[in-house]
């Protein structure tokens, strides 16, 4: 009888653990639950913006793009507004005119080069780019910007000879 009745206890004893542990277990579900819902941000919708629309949407795409606090500039070159190159075989002028470019975008988004996070410079001569590139201090006035400089074989026209493209982070 004491057997039985050390046996019933464990298993009274077993069943209480059981329904204990389920449900600590569905209460910490319904808590994951409430904060997930919490943690859930409705996404930002990206803002386009088109420097010379004719021509970007004759090439397919958008200068720049902002979603949130980060704002993705592509490679500016040195064209005038119906897409012809500028400065043909003035590296230096073509570098002034695509910073020229990109400071127009980054005021109709209320930034400066200050908010700039990321430069990549695609140049078709880097021995030139390198012997230009001090301009570069006049636009960066309070440090440089991380990013990679590359030299291409070639770029969207063959007139081209540097395009500058940019990541910036506005700051609220």
């Amino acid at each position: 009888m004491k057997k039985l009745t050390n046996r019933l206890t464990l298993l009274a004893t077993l069943f209480a653990l059981a329904f204990v542990f389920q449900s600590c277990e569905q209460k910490q579900k319904e808590e994951t639950k409430e904060v997930e819902k919490e943690v859930i941000v409705e996404s930002e919708k990206p803002e386009y913006f088109l420097l010379r629309p004719e021509v970007e949407k004759a090439y397919g795409y958008s200068h720049a793009v902002k979603i949130g606090n980060s704002i993705k500039i592509s490679g500016a070159v040195s064209m005038d507004n119906e897409g012809n190159p500028t400065a043909v075989g003035d590296i230096e002028q073509q570098m002034k005119n695509c910073y020229a470019d990109l400071e127009k975008i980054l005021k109709h988004f209320g930034c400066t080069f200050e908010d700039v996070v990321k430069e990549d410079i695609f140049t078709t001569d880097m021995a030139q780019m390198l012997e230009k590139s001090a301009y570069r201090a006049e636009i960066y006035k309070n440090g440089f910007p991380t990013g990679s400089w590359l030299e291409v074989k070639g770029l969207a026209l063959p007139e081209f000879m540097v395009e500058i493209e940019l990541e910036v982070h506005k700051s609220e």
